[in-house]
């Protein structure tokens, strides 16, 4: 049997208006870990906004999110609309405040967002298909609104706070996600890298 194939999509590079650097590593190391064969994509469109990320403001720049996301590629990238479902196993999109932005109008428009033509096309697939789907952080708002059944709240949770102290404001956003086959009592759980199926 060969290798797993896993896409993984990308939105820009950095935090505040790309994919999380820190996350997309992590997601790489622990595929290559894991003897997958992975192969990173971005739409080809240009970003929401540009953010200096010394000073956390906007700034007049305009950048490409598929330009951007081959930094942490290092230039082995592919536009998303190339992605064959055929010759891929799995799908994993890294967080960052891109996927809110780039991927979707959800950092402005909320539950109301709409999602990149092919970041749509590419979920949509790989739902139907039932092949396995990881999102991190705030990607998982991409499946709340692109398969129905899927719920997601996100937002602050007193009970994290007890749990994890104060000054963690990055590490208290909570998530629920019902009604989901694998997550029927709709038990909260830390928004990390997950995986619901859902119907």
């Amino acid at each position: 049997m060969g290798k797993t194939r896993v896409a993984v999509i990308l939105s820009g590079c950095g935090v505040y208006d790309g994919t999380e650097v820190h996350e997309s590593s992590a997601v790489m190391v622990h595929l290559s870990r894991a003897g997958a064969e992975v192969q990173l994509y971005a739409p080809n469109v240009n970003q929401m906004h540009v953010v200096n990320h010394l000073t956390s403001k906007p700034t007049e720049e305009v950048r490409n999110v598929l330009v951007e996301s081959s930094r942490i590629a290092r230039g082995n990238i592919k536009e998303l609309v190339q992605l064959s479902i055929n010759d891929t196993d799995a799908l994993i999109i890294p967080g960052g405040f891109g996927v809110a932005k780039n991927l979707s109008s959800w950092a402005v428009k909320g539950k109301d967002c709409s999602v990149e033509p092919s970041v749509e096309l590419t979920i949509k697939k790989f739902h139907a298909t039932k092949k396995p789907i990881g999102l991190c952080c705030i990607a998982p708002v991409l499946a709340a609104k692109l398969i129905p059944g899927c719920e997601l709240t996100v937002g602050y949770d007193t009970e994290c706070e007890k749990l994890w102290g104060r000054g963690m404001e990055g590490e208290r956003q909570q998530v629920k996600v019902a009604p989901c086959k694998n997550n029927p009592g709709n038990e909260r759980f830390r928004l990390q890298t997950c995986q619901q199926e859902c119907e």
